[in-house]
């Protein structure tokens, strides 16, 4: 209940503040539909309107007097992170090749994509800086997950109809092209991080026992295209990651974070789950894996099977110096990290670098490792490494303290958060899904998870008053 005697300035802080959470929630949605927001204008309106919810968060600040409180150990590494980006776009010197006068010689190949990297990263840290300031209440937090949830099925159901139902060019979108793609994605890998990660966020709050039963139902009724979408699409990618996730579920159902309950009251008892209890979740997770795999079998088919015959061909060195194959790609960065391994090739600049190394021209030249850790050793060497690695480790820091601290929803929210990461984790190994926005966002947001501090009834500044 709003004081009849608050403060105009309380007032007005939290009307400006609820305006910046719902307008994150629309920017979110937003972002999921023009294909993922692949297109630089459709990148620069996402950039323009996350400076402009923050520049607004900023005036909030100063006049609800609120303390601005984030989790510097998940930014500071971020930050630095940013900061190299910057060095890499640095003239040193200045040369002059074939006639051309006063060329920079910095350290990324492409100092402008480093610069346009840089941009894109500064949005995302503070979108998800936004998030954790303004995500203060259960509801909000309820939100914003189903949000993810709805994108993912959503997403998973338009990738469903297309496959059944499109045989020219434009779905929707004029860029779609029939068998090229999935979903609201010109490629496939990026719907398939995006379904990994909406799926992992709803089963890991599900097995984790932190909803009621109507949204347990829900739930697990949202998972159900959104696996069926992943699995269809017959990527060998995602056949891994998705028994990652199923194993990794499985372990959550026999965690003790998992059956752990906190008492409402403060001097109540902790309860812990009934044995009958654990084991019908054990028997959730067991149906889940045979159901994946029995849908793989069935609904893969031929197409599957074909593509993991081709896992030999991309494996064997022959067939892979003929061929675009991660095999070759990968030695060609490899190569490339050899020659620039402290300080890399720059952020955003390995489509060019990699034309030196890699034998091939034109269209066939890789834009991407194919690998997310590869891409970051060649384009920050081993300082981008470093900084890569430190993130690594505050984040599971940050996760363990949340997860023992919280209470049952906050802690089933991290968990389900962290199999969402996990499983990208996993798949980045052999792709780099987490180039396109609305990924990157959502992944920006799994983290963010795991350091909001959620109040169950007023927002931060009601509090104050």
């Amino acid at each position: 209940m709003i004081p009849v005697n608050e403060p105009l300035r309380v007032r007005v802080a939290r009307l400006v503040g609820t305006t910046v959470f719902y307008s994150l929630l629309v920017l979110v949605a937003l972002v999921a539909i023009p294909y993922g927001t692949a297109e630089p204008w459709w990148k620069a309106l996402f950039q323009c309107a996350v400076f402009i919810l923050a520049g607004i968060c900023i005036i909030e600040r100063l006049v609800s007097r609120a303390p601005t409180q984030l989790n510097l150990q998940l930014l500071l590494p971020i930050l630095v992170l940013i900061s190299l980006a910057f060095i890499q776009t640095l003239s040193w010197s200045n040369y002059s090749p074939a006639g051309v006068q006063n060329v920079s010689h910095t350290i990324s190949a492409d100092p402008f994509q480093t610069r346009l990297f840089i941009s894109q990263l500064s949005a995302l840290v503070l979108s998800g800086s936004l998030l954790v300031l303004y995500t203060t209440t259960r509801k909000r937090l309820r939100l914003l997950i189903e949000l993810i949830i709805a994108i993912g099925v959503m997403s998973a159901v338009f990738g469903l109809l297309r496959r059944a139902l499109q045989h020219e060019v434009g779905f929707g979108l004029p860029y779609l092209q029939p068998g090229y793609g999935y979903g609201q994605f010109i490629n496939q890998n990026h719907f398939e991080f995006l379904m990994e990660m909406a799926l992992g966020l709803a089963l890991g709050i599900a097995v984790s026992r932190g909803l009621s039963k109507s949204r347990l139902v829900l739930y697990l009724l949202a998972a159900i295209p959104m696996l069926a979408a992943l699995i269809l699409v017959n990527s060998r990618g995602a056949l891994l990651s998705i028994l990652c996730q199923v194993l990794f579920l499985a372990f959550l159902a026999s965690s003790k974070w998992s059956f752990r309950r906190r008492a409402p009251a403060q001097n109540s008892p902790t309860r812990f789950q009934t044995p009958k209890a654990l084991a019908i979740r054990v028997l959730l997770i067991i149906a889940l894996l045979a159901g994946a795999i029995t849908t793989i079998i069935l609904f893969g088919g031929e197409p599957l099977a074909r593509k993991l015959d081709l896992t030999k061909v991309e494996l064997n060195q022959k067939t892979a110096d003929v061929y675009v194959l991660r095999l070759n790609i990968w030695q060609a960065t490899l190569n490339m990290i050899k020659d620039r391994p402290i300080s890399g090739v720059g952020f955003g600049a390995y489509w060019i670098a990699i034309t030196r190394y890699h034998h091939a021209s034109g269209d066939i030249t890789p834009q991407d490792a194919h690998n997310d850790y590869l891409e970051l050793l060649a384009s920050g060497g081993l300082i981008g490494l470093a900084i890569g690695v430190w993130f690594i480790v505050a984040f599971f820091r940050a996760a363990r303290r949340k997860i023992r601290r919280a209470d049952p929803y906050g802690r089933a929210v991290s968990l389900g958060a962290v199999t969402g990461i996990i499983t990208v984790a996993v798949h980045s190994l052999v792709e780099s899904g987490l180039h396109i926005t609305i990924n990157a966002l959502i992944f920006t947001t799994l983290v963010s998870f795991v350091v909001m501090n959620v109040r169950e009834g007023l927002s931060e500044i009601d509090a104050q008053v």
